[in-house]
């Protein structure tokens, strides 16, 4: 399934993506939200696959052009992975680290696939970074070497893990700085549940600054595949349902290069993951 929301950010209505890829259906008399409650609910989970199977469900009424917002709401938080890449590490000139590199973003930093991204007042170094996002759908603490850890995964997303490199890097301190600017972390437009991605090491990424290709990986090119990012994450928080982990990026973030260019107000950025769908946003000042 393809689950999203819809509507002014704070009153979006949950929705279901038609198998035609355009229809939505109204899933509000189903459920309240797409949020951890609904992902740890196998049974009202399974109740909207048979409404959409019995095509029951109705059209959801909204005006051309709605708003997407991000497909999960009331989020736990946000668990980031760096340099989680071959090809990124390279690029950079960092040794391919020999644990997950693990870092938080404030959930208020999501926002909805194609909201503005606001560039920070001052912000000399700002960078785009496409990465799959997975979303925990049971609550995973001190996931077992014998266990699967994929088993406590409700979905997946696209997410833009927007970062000011001047703030990461050259301030002092943690990345914290540099990543938890506001808008710094749009994901959607959907979340697809596991039965829509077989293989999550075998997604391909792409992101695009003002139509040039600047991304185009492989999850297949991730240090630590997803399954272990998760039993690795659980030894050292506990991972409830609706908490999200941005996976890392590949190669091709304006930190690579000398010169950047990073990217400015006016600028457009679009993204997408196989099969997760396509972002799109054009950034402006804070």
């Amino acid at each position: 399934m393809k689950l999203l929301r819809v509507g002014a950010p704070g009153a979006e209505r949950p929705a279901l993506l038609d198998q035609d890829g355009t229809t939505l259906r109204d899933l509000t008399g189903l459920v309240d939200d797409v949020d951890g409650d609904l992902l740890a609910d196998a049974f009202a989970l399974d109740r909207i696959r048979a409404a959409a199977g019995a095509g029951v469900l109705p059209l959801l009424d909204v005006p051309q052009g709605v708003r997407v917002g991000p497909p999960l709401a009331r989020i736990g938080k946000v668990v980031c992975i760096g340099l989680n890449y071959h090809g990124h590490a390279a690029e950079i000139g960092a040794e391919p680290p020999a644990e997950p590199v693990v870092f938080l973003k404030a959930a208020d930093t999501v926002v909805g696939p194609y909201d503005t991204v606001l560039v920070p007042r001052g912000s000399r170094k700002t960078d785009w970074e496409v990465e799959l996002a997975v979303v925990i759908g049971r609550t995973a603490r001190y996931v077992g070497d014998d266990e699967d850890p994929l088993s406590y995964v409700a979905g997946y997303a696209v997410a833009h893990d927007v970062s000011e490199r001047e703030y990461q890097l050259e301030r002092g301190g943690t990345w914290d700085k540099g990543k938890n600017c506001e808008t710094f972390n749009p994901l959607g437009p959907w979340l697809v549940t596991t039965d829509e991605v077989p293989d999550p090491q075998a997604l391909q990424l792409r992101l695009w600054v003002n139509g040039e290709l600047k991304q185009d990986g492989s999850t297949a090119d991730q240090i630590f595949p997803v399954a272990d990012v998760v039993r690795y994450v659980s030894r050292f928080m506990t991972l409830y349902p609706g908490d999200v982990i941005n996976t890392g990026t590949p190669a091709g973030v304006a930190l690579a290069s000398p010169d950047g260019p990073y990217l400015k107000a006016g600028d457009v950025v679009e993204l997408e993951v196989t099969g997760l769908g396509r972002q799109r946003q054009t950034f402006g000042d804070a």
